[in-house]
């Protein structure tokens, strides 16, 4: 009997732990506001994978075309057409723990280019992107802070 209920103890025990982590891994999801504060971007989960995509811009207008901006320096010709908004630009990210997701990449749509990328939680509201080549010593890392809404305040 006693061994039983041992048993059971390091179940919900070790149950617990994972909750816990899994809580942990999904703190990214929402939305968040770029450091430049021209973007938000709203991370949700795919399977076991969480990827971004841009839900409000500052400028959705191109000055141009007075249309709405589409991915014209993608190096690819047939994503010119596609609109920045609603662009997955965060993709692949898998939880590593600690507070961080690696293994994803980033996309910037200003200069067209991908990016390998790690994040890191530095707290609730709080993400440090930082988008590499190569290795992440060579790269860039920009602050995001987390928003209400699209289009809303950042949360203090």
């Amino acid at each position: 009997m006693i061994k039983k209920l041992a048993l059971a103890f390091f179940a919900i025990i070790i149950a617990g732990a994972q909750l816990n982590a899994q809580n942990e891994a999904d703190a990214i999801l929402g939305v968040w506001q770029n450091g430049e504060g021209t973007g938000h971007i709203k991370i949700e989960k795919i399977g076991t994978k969480y990827f971004g995509k841009i839900v409000w811009l500052k400028e959705p207008i191109d000055k141009e075309t007075g249309k709405p901006k589409v991915d014209k320096k993608n190096p690819n010709a047939a994503m010119h057409n596609t609109p920045i908004l609603g662009y997955r630009v965060i993709r692949d990210f898998v939880y590593a723990g600690d507070k961080k997701w690696e293994e994803g990449s980033i996309y910037d749509p200003k200069k067209g280019e991908d990016y390998k990328c790690k994040i890191t939680m530095t707290n609730a509201n709080v993400l440090d992107v930082r988008g590499f080549v190569g290795i992440s010593l060579i790269g860039r890392t920009d602050t995001w802070k987390r928003v209400d809404k699209p289009g809303g305040k950042v949360i203090k």
